[in-house]
């Protein structure tokens, strides 16, 4: 049905360093622009959407209209943080340390995140 492709130890180790060179440009970019970017995937998925609801059919068994609303999940989520991309806020809050205030302040992570996600549910999850 399909042939694939499987990684190596230095495919790993080449997509960490990637992972690392990227993020260290992502945290700078202002979140309205990252919320482009995602808009961005979005407007993909929503021109692919028929043939990756397709690719679901086949890969699990579902049928053609539960393929295609798995891609439309994913699609919402994207508007959804687009949304979320211009809702910059964050919190003064009163300190117990007289004269002092915390100051609260949102930034991507800091790190790499693994996601685990179930396999029937490859692109909504």
């Amino acid at each position: 049905i399909a042939t694939i492709k499987t990684g190596t130890a230095q495919d790993y180790e080449s997509c960490i360093y990637s992972m690392d060179e990227a993020k260290k440009i992502w945290m700078n970019t202002p979140a309205p622009k990252r919320g482009e970017i995602v808009r961005t995937i979005g407007d993909i998925l929503r021109d692919k959407k028929e043939a990756l609801g397709k690719l679901i059919t086949l890969e699990n068994g579902k049928i053609l209209a539960e393929g295609l609303g798995e891609v439309q999940e994913a699609i919402d989520i994207c508007d959804f943080a687009v949304g979320l991309s211009r809702s910059i806020n964050g919190q003064v809050i009163p300190s117990e340390r007289p004269g002092h205030a915390m100051l609260e302040c949102w930034n991507p992570l800091n790190g790499h995140v693994g996601i685990i996600t179930a396999f029937n549910f490859p692109c909504a999850v």
